[in-house]
């Protein structure tokens, strides 16, 4: 059960190993450069123009969304409040906890949407309607309220 606010979401400078050849970033996980242990990879790409991903939020998953090439939006949602971040750099990436909706939007030619995941693949994590999420962080919310 998570409480998160799309203030718990951060960006997160990855390291960048200058090289006149072209760089390097390399994200390990004992480094503690990111708040949990990399359990899955993932990437979009060759996305049509115009077209928007994501529209869903993760129940336990905690994510790190890199723009790999290209950029592209990512907006966070808390049911309350919505954060926007501008993806445009590989050695950026946004850290989310779970518990926020997602969509990402603004596709440049040719972006490359990089994902590090907590978990693998688990369709029971996933909230795919807006309004039930709501109706989900809501429950949270009173969950909560209650306990305290």
């Amino acid at each position: 059960m998570q409480t998160s606010t799309v203030y718990d979401s951060t960006l997160i400078q990855l390291p960048k190993v200058f090289n006149e050849k072209g760089n390097i970033t390399a994200i390990n996980n004992w480094e503690g450069i990111i708040p949990f242990t990399i359990d899955r990879v993932y990437y979009l790409y060759d996305i049509p123009g115009g077209e928007d991903r994501g529209g869903h939020a993760h129940k336990e998953l905690e994510q790190l969304i890199i723009a790999a090439s290209g950029s592209f939006d990512l907006m966070l949602s808390d049911g309350t409040t919505n954060k926007t971040f501008n993806l445009s750099r590989p050695y950026y990436g946004v850290y989310m906890p779970p518990g926020l909706w997602r969509e990402l939007h603004n596709f440049s030619s040719g972006a490359i949407c990089l994902v590090l995941a907590s978990e693998k693949y688990e369709e029971t994590d996933y909230i795919r309607d807006k309004e039930e999420f709501k109706r989900y962080k809501r429950n949270i919310e009173n969950a909560f309220k209650e306990i305290s």
